[in-house]
């Protein structure tokens, strides 16, 4: 999945020499968390994020001059440069992006103009779906050996047993570099025949972890 297919396209935007007031008015009436910071050409030149607000927002508690401060240009306290993506990354490569930057959101650039914003809440949306887990059925781990063709062997033993496939995962076994686990979300509430089946084959099933039926 690219990153086009995802992203929010209306996204709201300030002005450099709009103030910290206008932001904290235009997130609470829009429900957003992040403003990324446009100049006239329609070029990302800095973002403001509700940290950001929290940080230069004054107290209740402060005199009259302190408040003062929603007055302050965005331009004085926006951060820059600004990290952001293009409308044809792949949403692993961002979500690497939004681990290794610890950031909350990626403005979305392409021609170098703002086309669109994702944030941590929409890649995190977007993996749950992409592993099937929104879907009824059920989860089954397989540790096999890391050589070619074991997951097309696997998976050819859930299709003899006629079970949709939702969602595949792989994962290094974290115990034993020589094999792998395969992590399948397959459409069937019920479970056992292709477990036993997988068994028969020799396959060791992590996950569930259910007795052998009784010869």
């Amino acid at each position: 999945m690219i990153i086009e297919d995802m992203m929010v396209r209306d996204v709201h935007t300030l002005a450099p020499d709009a103030t910290l007031s206008e932001a904290i008015e235009l997130m609470s009436n829009e429900k957003v968390r992040h403003l990324p910071v446009t100049d006239v050409t329609g070029k990302v030149v800095g973002i403001i994020t509700d940290r950001d607000i929290k940080e230069f927002s004054p107290s209740p508690f402060q005199t009259a001059e302190s408040k003062g401060l929603f007055e302050t240009k965005l331009l004085d306290i926006m951060t820059t440069p600004v990290i952001t993506g293009h409308p044809l990354d792949f949403v692993e490569e961002v979500a690497v992006t939004f681990m290794e930057e610890r950031i909350g959101c990626l403005p979305i650039v392409s021609e170098d103009q703002l086309v669109g914003m994702i944030t941590e809440t929409d890649i995190l949306h977007t993996l749950v779906q992409l592993t099937g887990a929104t879907q009824p059925g059920s989860q089954i781990e397989v540790k096999v050996p890391n050589k070619q063709g074991m997951l097309y062997e696997v998976a050819g033993i859930i299709r003899k047993n006629h079970s949709n496939i939702h969602s595949v995962l792989v994962y290094p076994d974290r115990h034993d570099e020589k094999y792998k686990v395969l992590v399948f979300r397959v459409q069937t509430m019920n479970p056992m025949s292709v477990i036993e089946d997988l068994r028969e084959e020799g396959h060791e099933v992590l996950w569930p972890n259910l007795p052998s039926s009784p010869l």
